[in-house]
């Protein structure tokens, strides 16, 4: 197969043009597949009957792969190379999303949550492939542009799924949660298992669109991209730096991205639910997540336009951590739409934090680069934590006060905005002016 180390030329620039648009429909698929658990939490939660703890178990079971697999990712991609592992990822995707008709079928929350790890773990070998590929595929100069548009794919269909499976999921719910309270316990399992069934076509048809992107890309022609022949910078030489862990700044760069992404997930999957314990039907909360992504998509547009031309990533990251914490106190202190409106803005809080903390953290590594950039997509965890404890938060104290979690979360990424980044590093240090990888 033929590889590329950077596309200079015409025909690999043309080359490069078709594997960016190839990624960017795999980020498409990603955004998809992620934010369907702002529809499927409040769906399990009614079909299997959980409390807000166990239904935020989704997070946990969908995000902790990336934990779990940030490492062995690396290790199939060095077999396989990105574009097979691409292939492979997928595949798994699908075996994730075949579980669910069973899981639907038995109405089991076991097997659903075997489902989700399944798809996670494809997912972060995906992430692993399709990360550094988008931006070694081009010139380093215009490595933001091409993140950022890999985010707003990422995001538009991160705001059509949830519409679309609540409309198949949750159609109706709003009327059977009321007729279950005085319904006859035989009558109820029956009730709900006709809920449960209502994910199995779905599910199905996600099954065949997944392993047709496997075939597609796996026939693609997408080109090699030789990793091993790039140069490093030198830096940690330079300092006689010889572990990852004597570099804080990253390691305080890992905590902020762990802490970020558990904000952004907990944002977007739970407002739905938040809607509905304020007595908004389903049937409407169904668009909320939507709002927040669009926030999020506002939000990279500005990054395209703004960034580094009227203001650097450091003072992005420092303003989102900013209006984060204003939006989530007054998420906590205002009432029905006005609070929920709140989280919706988050999506705009959180937008530049991903393509800003990844710079700062990973900057001045040197040999240490790749390495870091593991530990960075281990932080993705982040959200497979933080839901779960804001629903257990939300079964003692509501769901709204709950929402008191994001504001130390903000704080501290406010800190490494500020202080944090220079952590340890060399005076004069650069901490980068790209956008490395892209969410």
């Amino acid at each position: 197969m033929a590889t590329i180390s950077a596309p200079k030329s015409a025909s690999v620039q043309n080359k490069s043009s078709k594997a960016i648009f190839i990624i960017g429909s795999l980020f498409f698929i990603f955004g998809f597949v992620t934010w369907l658990n702002s529809a499927l939490i409040p769906y399990l939660k009614l079909a299997c009957q959980l409390s807000n703890f166990q239904a935020y178990l989704v997070t946990t079971a969908f995000y902790s792969p990336y934990l779990l697999m940030a490492f062995p990712s690396a290790w199939v991609l060095k077999v396989t190379g990105f574009k097979n592992g691409m292939s492979i990822g997928l595949v798994i995707m699908g075996v994730g999303a075949l579980i669910f008709i069973p899981a639907a079928m038995t109405r089991t929350y076991a097997l659903f949550l075997l489902g989700l790890f399944m798809q996670g773990s494809g997912l972060a070998i995906l992430q692993t492939a399709s990360n550094p590929y988008i931006v070694i595929l081009g010139p380093a100069e215009s490595a933001a542009k091409r993140i950022s548009i890999m985010g707003i794919c990422n995001k538009v269909a991160g705001a059509i799924a949830p519409v679309i499976l609540g409309a198949i999921a949750l159609k109706d719910a709003d009327s059977l949660k009321i007729r279950l309270v005085t319904m006859a316990p035989a009558q109820k399992i029956i009730e709900l298992d006709q809920l449960a069934s209502k994910v199995i076509l779905p599910y199905i048809i996600m099954v065949v669109v997944l392993l047709i992107l496997a075939l597609g890309i796996y026939f693609s022609g997408l080109p090699e991209i030789d990793t091993d022949g790039k140069d490093e910078a030198v830096t940690s030489e330079k300092s006689g730096k010889t572990s990852i862990f004597q570099f804080p700044h990253l390691l305080l760069g890992v905590l902020a991205l762990f802490l970020y992404v558990g904000a952004e997930v907990l944002a977007g999957d739970s407002i739905i639910s938040y809607g509905a314990s304020k007595g908004i039907s389903l049937s409407i909360a169904k668009f909320f997540t939507g709002a927040t992504l669009t926030g999020m998509v506002v939000g990279y547009i500005a990054g395209i336009v703004c960034i580094p031309k009227y203001f650097s990533q450091q003072f992005a990251l420092k303003l989102c951590a900013i209006l984060g914490l204003i939006f989530s106190i007054f998420a906590v202190v205002t009432n029905g739409y006005v609070s929920i409106s709140f989280i919706a803005l988050l999506g705009l809080a959180n937008s530049l934090m991903w393509p800003a903390l990844w710079p700062l953290a990973i900057g001045g590594l040197g040999k240490f680069t790749k390495l870091g950039a593991s530990f960075m997509i281990m932080a993705i965890s982040g959200a497979a934590i933080i839901p779960p404890i804001y629903g257990k938060l939300g079964d003692q104290m509501g769901l709204q006060h709950a929402y008191f979690i994001l504001i130390p979360i903000y704080l501290f990424i406010l800190y490494y905005s500020v202080k944090g980044y220079k952590a340890g590093r060399i005076p004069m240090e650069p901490v980068g002016d790209l956008y490395p990888v892209a969410e």
